[in-house]
């Protein structure tokens, strides 16, 4: 699992080592200068000679970039520096004047020479406790560099001192001009704008530096291994059956949107759960041609999933099935057309019950309940959406994107990664919320009995996120059916993972 912390956190952890007198800015600058020479080898360039741009502001991350500076010059590389605070730290501005780093004229000219002199930039402009939006003055200067970037016939290697300028640190949202990174080499731990979008988008490779930092807290924002999802699966044994292997019940598709049943219940099934159950009367002769192992009608059921592929002027049907799971205190998954009932009738839900909007129905189902937000926000600030829309309706959250984000009213926030972008196809979502069903199945009755989720509803909608993404891996297009067939590979995946 990739744990992330928030910046409080990792500056409580570097206290006590910095009380004695552990050189964590030497290991830091060091890592980022080893970062340097490895990219510039990997491009076949040698460190001697190279030209080097350095970027440094106030603050710790400035003098790891300053000393990162040094390390270079003294292995020969041709080295300057852009000064773009008047609080730079000034041992290591010393040091790295001392090492052969030359001091490039702040103006607006001098800096874009330099910049484009430079085949290696080392973005130490803000530290973790910058929050968004920048300074007027860094803006700029930002704005300027990025630009710069953009418009480079040859590219420069950008390496970002913990995290790249401009992003949220720790919420992950981007609300001003960022310096986009080729490497970023966090300290100790990654922050959750490193792993959560929309940030993660500019963090290029993420490298974590071990500087001796300890953390014993829960982390803020976490991401699911093959191995994590491993120990979530229920492997059968020889005293299973169909009823212990976890029953889901289906209440997906319509007339207008027939397949929707056949792919919740191609996702379902590929999960290998003991029984899957269909609750739609008019499709079920098409999803029995496709799946004749479905039982059809009402039923016994350990999970249920409503919603995919139903009109939002079809949701009574739904009311009855969702108000028996919840009586029993069985896992629900509500998608699509499902999500209307949360808006203004089921208002106060367990976290058993996980919602799975995309940015647009996550906006309207938070307008719905008197909070001003559009689809440009939770698009901007993912992790705050997720986690305001949990708390208002007290059921987990699986915002689906090309990385799916998830909250419940307790534990981390998980981001779950896209491995290939083409998996954003017509019907991708009606698989998910039928592998979400089967997996809850799995572990209905343990929930069921504990009457609460305890953040295990949201750490089985991430693994069935990672099933998801490691189903639709892909080096070119696929179908939403191609997803469901390459579920059990996924799942044999994490287990010899």
């Amino acid at each position: 699992m990739l744990r992330a912390y928030r910046s409080s956190e990792v500056r409580e952890a570097e206290k006590p080592l910095l009380e004695q007198g552990v050189p964590l800015m030497e290991r830091a600058s060091f890592a980022v200068a080893t970062a340097a020479v490895r990219e510039l080898r990997s491009r076949g360039h040698l460190v001697t000679g190279s030209q080097v741009l350095v970027l440094a502001g106030g603050g710790n991350n400035g003098a790891d970039a300053l000393y990162a500076g040094a390390y270079l010059a003294a292995r020969g590389a041709s080295v300057e520096i852009v000064r773009a605070s008047d609080s730079v730290h000034a041992e290591a501005l010393a040091t790295a004047k001392e090492s052969g780093c030359a001091l490039v004229d702040s103006g607006k000219d001098g800096i874009l020479k330099a910049a484009r002199r430079a085949g290696l930039w080392i973005d130490g402009l803000a530290g973790i406790g910058v929050r968004p939006p920048l300074t007027e003055r860094l803006s700029s200067l930002v704005t300027l560099l990025e630009e710069e970037r953009i418009a480079a016939p040859d590219e420069p290697i950008v390496i970002a001192v913990d995290c790249p300028t401009g992003i949220g640190v720790d919420d992950g949202a981007l609300v001003g001009p960022v310096l986009t990174a080729t490497v970023t080499v966090t300290m100790g731990a990654p922050k959750p704008g490193l792993i959560a979008p929309p940030a993660s988008r500019v963090c290029g490779r993420v490298e974590v530096a071990d500087i001796g930092l300890w953390f014993t807290g829960e982390p803020a924002v976490a991401t699911l291994s093959g191995s994590d999802v491993a120990d979530l699966l229920r492997v059968p044994g020889p005293a299973d059956h169909k009823y212990t292997r976890g029953v889901v019940l289906l209440g997906t598709g319509s007339d207008s949107f027939p397949g929707a049943a056949v792919l919740t219940v191609g996702g379902a099934l590929g999960a290998g759960p003991g029984m899957v159950r269909l609750d739609s009367p008019e499709v079920a002769g098409l999803v029995l041609r496709r799946y004749p192992e479905v039982v059809t009608g009402l039923g016994r059921a350990q999970a249920v999933v409503l919603g995919s592929g139903v009109p939002a002027t079809e949701t009574e049907r739904l009311q009855a099935p969702l108000d028996r799971a919840l009586e029993e205190k069985y896992p629900v998954v509500l998608d699509a057309g499902a999500l209307e009932l949360v808006k203004t009738e089921y208002t106060d839900l367990p976290s058993t019950v996980v919602l799975t909007p995309h940015a647009g129905e996550l906006a309207e189902l938070l307008s719905a309940r008197g909070e001003g937000i559009t689809r440009q926000d939770v698009e901007a600030a993912p992790i705050r959406a997720v986690r305001l829309a949990s708390t208002i309706t007290g059921a987990t959250i699986v915002l689906k994107g090309a990385s799916d984000v998830i909250a419940g009213p307790d534990g981390p926030v998980y981001s779950q990664p896209a491995r290939s972008h083409w998996r954003a196809v017509a019907g991708a979502g009606d698989v998910y919320a039928g592998l979400l069903g089967a997996l809850l199945a799995s572990a209905g009755e343990d929930l069921a009995r504990s009457g609460r989720g305890y953040g295990k509803p949201a750490l089985i909608a991430a693994a069935a996120s990672w099933i998801h993404a490691e189903a639709a891996h892909s080096d070119g297009p696929i179908r939403a059916m191609d997803i469901v067939d390459g579920i059990p590979a996924a799942i044999a995946s994490a287990l010899h993972d």
